[in-house]
């Protein structure tokens, strides 16, 4: 069954990675459609990637203020970095041609109040943090609004990205956390994958065996664990008999201080993305 179809136009700016996963996700969940979205990006290679696309900030605005909808949306996809050079040009057209936009941003630690500075006053700006397993449909994404935007602002926001993956509304103060645990959290699987694998060559395997089994392992854990009613802690104790080798593993981790290395990891990855924003 389908979502509700955004009856806004919206104009990505930036048609990297994300913003095709976005815009292909949401288009095949029905929540989007393909006559009312467009990508402004400079790159002729990224643009024909996309059904409706420009080059030039002027036609982006101009092709907005066609649609003559209710409203109108901005989804901005560039490197934080970019910011400036993104809605430099933007902002003076979009209020020579009246419209005040919702502007969604999925730009890492970058402060709602920084964005509507750029955007320009009557910018109604929610925050959207998304993690790579949006590229597979599978994504965690956090949505956030700020004192701008509006609650109709932010179910957009949980439309557009539903079409990836799952959704949570969070406050803004809670963004770097979430960029902690979500957003950098594909990474820590994968650094377990990457240590079992090099656990499994050390035991014998060789490495394409060894890459497959311990893949098929997480992915199929991860399966159960979506379908299960037992927690995580629950889970892993249905596997590990008193002395058996699970234990003799994870008692190693636990003596190896593994589980407050993790603790003390993800609170480093937020304490550097408080950094971050204070230096953008």
């Amino acid at each position: 069954m389908g979502m509700q179809t955004l009856q806004i136009p919206l104009l990505f700016i930036g048609g990297g990675n994300m913003a095709h996963a976005i815009i292909d996700g949401a288009q095949r969940a029905g929540g989007l459609d393909p006559k009312r979205v467009a990508v402004l990006d400079p790159s002729a290679d990224r643009r024909s990637l996309f059904e409706i696309s420009f080059d030039d900030p002027g036609q982006g605005v101009a092709w907005l203020k066609g649609e003559d909808l209710r409203g109108c949306g901005i989804v901005l996809a560039v490197k934080p970095q970019m910011l400036g050079d993104a809605t430099g040009a933007l902002r003076g057209l979009l209020a020579d041609a009246g419209l005040s936009p919702l502007v969604i941003s999925i730009l890492a630690g970058t402060k709602s109040e920084r964005i509507s500075d750029a955007m320009g006053e009557g910018a109604r700006v929610v925050r959207v943090m998304p993690n790579t397993p949006a590229s597979v449909g599978l994504g965690m994404s956090a949505i956030a609004g700020s004192g701008s935007s509006t609650d109709g602002d932010v179910e957009i926001a949980k439309t557009l990205m539903g079409g990836v993956g799952e959704t949570v509304e969070i406050d803004e103060s809670m963004m770097d956390a979430f960029t902690a645990v979500a957003g950098s959290g594909p990474a820590y699987v994968f650094y377990l994958v990457e240590a079992m694998t090099k656990a499994a060559v050390s035991l014998g395997f060789d490495a394409k065996l060894a890459r497959r089994i311990v893949e098929q392992t997480v992915i199929g854990s991860s399966e159960l664990l979506k379908v299960s009613d037992e927690d995580a802690a629950e889970l892993r104790s249905r596997v590990t008999s008193k002395n058996g080798t699970t234990y003799a593993a994870t008692t190693t981790m636990d003596e190896r201080g593994v589980m407050d290395a993790i603790v003390a990891a993800l609170t480093a990855a937020r304490d550097r993305g408080v950094e971050l924003g204070r230096e953008t």
